[in-house]
């Protein structure tokens, strides 16, 4: 009797959930709009397999070559090198993937990062860095700054001008962009531009109470507590002295490169990503901020051919371009 009890409150629950994502759906552009987000999923120590359960890439156009670097002075970091056949830019762009910290792969950005060494002729660098809860930080991190270092060591060989180098990445991916492009600042490395998409800055998000209907899709709070808890090696909002740790949590942004955010403004992030490019231009860094409406995490990967999420995307491109003073 007991069991069914709490079979059917956790039935009771679900449906609650389901319906209030039913309603949230209504905010949703039409066009993004796919049965699966519908789903109460949320990244826990059960899922946490299923999440890293790793896709074959797509094919590799046949103008880009690719190849696979080990990081000197890491004990893991490899990186995966993207160069057009026929290169037309010194530029460079280091690029990392997402996954609340806790997931995904370099291999799951192979598309994106080769439109952008097609379309922008530049190399770019896709990094593979390790994984929390088994590697908290800094050692994402590490690897992201050992990366980095890495690019800017072999410029000369790899034909790459150092002072044109870019570093970006998506959700988690992007939080990591962010606290590599800021310790490079304080280390005397150089970036010339940052693009952060939907990035992930600020575990104080996980304290928010009045969200709207942000976070209902894709990335939920649920999520977003277990990977900044993960990652971190403590609950979300606690005191944090460590640099880095939490981009967002930075006082001084002074004298970082120019920044292109771009969020949905149904992604949990939004709030977030909003303040840090307030910040950004408060202490003199050019931002470009993009919000795009009805738009949930991830939506450029789900609804890929949507046309609001191509031109998201190209935005994403000709942001890089300009950044990196690159021709059209």
């Amino acid at each position: 009797m007991r069991t069914r009890t709490v079979l059917a409150a956790a039935a009771g629950l679900a449906a609650v959930g389901i319906g209030r994502r039913v309603t949230a759906l209504t905010r949703v552009s039409p066009e993004l709009r796919r049965p699966f987000v519908l789903l109460p999923l949320s990244v826990n120590r059960v899922t946490l397999r299923l999440m890293r359960a790793s896709m074959p890439p797509p094919p590799l156009p046949s103008d880009v070559l690719l190849t696979e670097r080990r990081v000197p002075g890491s004990d893991s970091a490899k990186v995966f090198v993207f160069d057009p056949v026929d290169r037309t830019s010194d530029a460079a762009l280091l690029w990392i993937h997402g996954g609340g910290f806790v997931g995904g792969e370099a291999a799951m950005d192979q598309a994106l990062c080769a439109r952008f060494a097609s379309e922008l002729g530049v190399l770019v660098v896709s990094v593979e860095y390790r994984l929390a809860p088994e590697h908290p930080f800094p050692e994402p991190l590490d690897d992201c700054v050992a990366a980095l270092r890495w690019l800017h060591g072999e410029a000369a060989a790899l034909g790459v001008d150092p002072t044109r180098i870019a570093v970006g990445g998506a959700s988690a991916g992007g939080g990591l962009a962010a606290a590599t492009v800021q310790r490079a600042h304080d280390e005397d490395v150089p970036v010339a531009f940052q693009l952060l998409v939907y990035p992930m800055l600020d575990d104080r998000t996980v304290l928010a109470e009045n969200r709207e209907d942000r976070g209902r899709f894709v990335w939920t709070p649920a999520s977003n507590r277990y990977g900044w808890s993960s990652y971190l090696g403590h609950a979300p909002g606690e005191a944090e002295s460590r640099p880095y740790a939490a981009p967002g949590r930075r006082t001084d942004l002074a004298g970082l490169p120019p920044a292109w955010i771009g969020v949905g403004e149904l992604d949990l992030f939004f709030e977030e990503d909003v303040e840090y490019v307030r910040r950004l231009e408060a202490a003199g860094v050019r931002a470009t901020f993009v919000g795009v409406p009805g738009m949930y995490h991830g939506a450029d990967g789900i609804a890929a051919k949507a046309p609001s999420m191509q031109r998201f995307r190209d935005g994403m491109v000709e942001a890089l371009r300009k950044g990196l003073a690159i021709p059209a």
